[in-house]
C-alpha cells in the first residue's frame, strides 16, 4: 500500500482493485494532481491480468464534493504530464486556456475511464456532487450508502450542467431538467428509483455490499464482460451519447466565456465557500 498520505490509494484483494480518493480533508475535491494519480491507478489496473474488476471509492465522510475550486492544493494553472493529444493550457489566451484543460482533465479523462474494458463499480458515500457525478456516471455500476446524495449545482454559476454531462442517460429528463434547473439535493433512494443508482445499503454495509457483487463480477467470463460492456456502451453511443456530450460541453465553455465578459471570473463569481453553503440548504430531492 502507497504511504497514507497519498492522493489517491491501490490497493488488490482477490481480483478487486480498489482506488480509493483521498483528499479527506477536502471531502475529496478533485484537482488535477488526483485526476492524473487516477488515470495511473486505472491503467494499473487494466494492465494487470490478475485483476478482474475495479472499485472506485473515497475515502472519509463523502465520496467526493466535485472539482477543487478553492482549497490551498488548487493547481488548475500548473502543467502536467498529459495523457491525451491536446496541448499544455498553461499559457493559452483567454477561453483557450480553461476550454483546453478541462478537455484533457474532464472530459477526456472520464471518456477514457468509461472505455475501461473490466467492470467498474464506483462505492458512493455522502456527497456526490458535480464533479464526483462524472466519477461514479462513468462506472458501470453504482453501489451507495443510505445516507449518500447526490447534485449538480453548477447552475449557481450560469453553467448548464458538469462537463461530462451523462445526466439525460442517468436520468428521465425531465428529472434531468429539474436535478439541474433547482440543484437539490437528490437522496440515494430516489436515485435508486430514478434508476442512476444499482443497490443502496446501509454506510456499515457500503464496501461489504460492494466487494460482494465485485466478487460475483470476478467469477464471470472476463471476455464476456468486456464485450457486454462494450454493447451496452455502444448503444448509448447510437442514441447520441458522446454528441450529445461534445455540444452541451461547448455551451458549459460558452457559460465560462459569458462569466468572463460578465463579471471578470469564470465560474461566476462564485466560489468554493458559496458552494459548500448552497449544499447545506435544505430540500432534497
Amino acid at each position: 500500500m502507497p504511504a497514507a498520505d497519498d492522493i489517491v490509494l491501490y490497493a488488490v484483494e482477490d481480483g478487486v482493485a480498489t482506488v480509493t480518493m483521498n483528499r479527506p480533508r477536502y471531502h475529496n475535491a478533485q484537482n488535477s494532481k488526483m485526476t492524473y494519480a487516477l488515470d495511473a491507478a486505472f491503467r494499473r489496473a487494466v494492465d494487470d491480468d490478475a485483476v478482474r474488476v475495479i472499485v472506485l471509492a473515497g475515502s472519509g465522510t463523502h465520496f467526493s464534493a466535485g472539482h477543487d475550486i478553492g482549497t490551498p492544493e488548487r493547481d488548475a494553472h500548473e502543467s502536467f504530464e498529459r495523457v491525451h493529444l491536446w496541448p499544455d493550457h498553461v499559457g493559452k489566451p483567454g477561453a483557450e486556456f480553461q476550454y483546453v484543460r478541462e478537455q484533457e482533465v474532464y472530459l477526456g479523462m472520464c471518456r477514457r475511464w468509461r472505455e475501461i474494458p473490466k467492470p467498474t463499480i464506483a462505492s458512493v458515500q455522502g456527497a456526490c456532487i458535480a464533479g464526483g457525478l462524472m466519477l461514479a456516471w462513468v462506472c458501470d455500476l453504482i453501489v451507495s450508502s443510505d445516507d449518500a446524495w447526490f447534485s449538480d449545482p453548477v447552475m449557481t454559476m450560469g453553467i448548464p450542467g458538469v462537463e461530462y454531462f451523462a445526466h439525460a442517460y442517468e436520468l428521465h429528463p425531465r428529472i434531468a431538467k429539474e436535478f439541474l434547473f433547482l440543484g437539490e439535493k437528490m437522496g440515494a433512494e430516489r436515485a435508486h428509483q430514478m434508476g442512476m443508482v444499482n443497490r443502496v445499503v446501509p454506510r456499515a454495509r457500503l464496501r461489504d455490499e460492494t466487494m460482494a457483487i465485485a466478487r460475483r463480477l470476478v467469477q464471470q467470463p472476463r471476455l464476456g464482460l468486456t464485450l457486454a460492456k462494450q454493447a451496452i456502451n455502444h448503444v448509448e453511443d447510437l442514441q447520441g451519447k458522446r454528441t450529445a456530450m461534445d455540444a452541451a460541453f461547448a455551451w458549459h465553455h460558452y457559460a465560462h466565456a459569458h462569466n468572463q465578459l460578465v463579471s471578470g471570473n469564470n465560474l461566476g463569481g462564485v466560489d468554493a465557500r458559496a458552494m459548500a453553503a448552497a449544499n447545506k440548504r435544505d430540500g432534497d430531492a
